[in-house]
């Protein structure tokens, strides 16, 4: 059964992006607070601000005005894009090369600092270096079956570590000293710092895209054998149970307590509390999927899109208003994280006492003498 957790919103239309010009793909996207980064095919880096409008019936819409177009002077397109906020820094990667340049007016550093040879590259969230002012850089490296580290600075980048891996890597997510790898026939976690690996499980990168998401402290989500959506701790176990996806997933998010999912046709939105899919919706031509600071953004080749999450508390209420008196109930213990204290309490009181009613109505006296005391 269904519940409304996302409404999909439009943030840039093609035409802000590209006018006429058909040939222009969004390759990849960034978002850190109101800025929106788009990356495109043909080596031009857009920025733009995004404005969230709330109308007088509580409908949330965007409106995004275009800051700035730069080109990056290759034949080459942008491949990923990464913001250092604190060093007021975007990380390009392209044509193999990270690139540093200004968030704002996105010129490149006057040192000219570059990481050189990434074929994919990541951010740790969990910096072992205490240093505010660096970031950590995981690079796949172009050399065979290697990882690097890296420490990039305001104005320089520093190597740390090169790590060796027993088979070539094709995805990465870190979270402090450990690695969380997808190689060419499993995916395992390796800590950097001392060497030792942990076989997670198989998984063959010829067939399917792999993914590899950080999604908290010490915790994964992977793209598991099955169309299974897999958890797993640094420690090599799952502590929650998989959610079922299609096969062919493309990319997933993190919305707590919602797992986002994106294939070919469609978004899918599934529970973490208790693994059921709760909402789909209908999506062609989908290729980007990802979460930023709690904001979930899919892309198209030609367009940008926002899930705009609704309040838990109204998604509680449409849970009881059909009679699902246990799922409201999950949902609200879930909420408890994303709630003050003392809110929740008044909250989770009213909840009982509406499902203790509703049990009540429904002749279940024993589950509503429970819920009423």
């Amino acid at each position: 059964m269904s519940v409304k957790a996302f409404k999909l919103v439009s943030a840039v239309e093609r035409e802000m992006l590209m006018g006429d010009k058909n040939y222009i793909n969004i390759e990849c996207i960034e978002c850190c607070g109101k800025n929106l980064y788009i990356g495109t095919n043909d080596c031009f880096i857009y920025h733009f601000l995004l404005d969230e409008k709330v109308s007088t019936a509580g409908k949330i819409n965007f409106a995004a005005t275009k800051q700035l177009q730069k080109y990056l002077g290759l034949k080459k397109p942008v491949s990923e894009l990464k913001a250092a906020s604190a060093l007021t820094r975007l990380l390009v990667l392209c044509d193999n090369t990270i690139t540093l340049v200004n968030m704002i007016n996105l010129e490149p550093v006057p040192t000219g600092a570059r990481i050189k040879g990434a074929v994919t590259f990541t951010l740790n969230e969990n910096p072992v270096s205490g240093d505010p002012f660096c970031v950590e850089v995981c690079i796949i490296s172009v050399k065979r079956r290697t990882i690097q580290m890296f420490m990039v600075f305001e104005d320089r980048v520093q190597i740390v570590k090169e790590v060796f891996t027993p088979e070539q890597p094709c995805a990465v997510a870190v979270d402090g000293y450990y690695l969380c790898l997808a190689l060419t026939t499993q995916y395992i976690i390796l800590n950097y710092n001392t060497g030792v690996s942990q076989d997670l499980f198989p998984y063959c990168s010829d067939e399917k895209r792999p993914i590899v998401k950080r999604i908290g402290r010490q915790e994964f989500l992977l793209a598991g054998p099955g169309g299974l959506g897999m958890f797993a701790t640094v420690d090599g176990i799952s502590q929650r149970a998989p959610v079922h996806w299609s096969e062919n997933v493309i990319g997933a998010a993190l919305c707590f307590p919602y797992v986002v999912a994106l294939d070919d046709e469609f978004i899918t939105v599934h529970s973490m509390l208790d693994q059921q899919q709760k909402q789909t919706l209908p999506f062609k031509e989908g290729r980007i999927l990802q979460d930023f600071e709690g904001k979930v953004i899919v892309a198209t080749n030609k367009g940008v899109y926002i899930l705009v999450p609704l309040p838990l508390e109204k998604q509680i209420q449409d849970l009881l208003a059909s009679h699902r008196v246990e799922e409201a109930l999950v949902l609200a213990k879930g909420a408890r994280r994303n709630i003050p204290k003392e809110k929740f309490q008044v909250m989770y009181k009213r909840i009982l006492q509406q499902a203790g009613f509703i049990q009540f109505a429904q002749l279940q006296f024993l589950e509503a003498k429970e819920l009423f005391r």
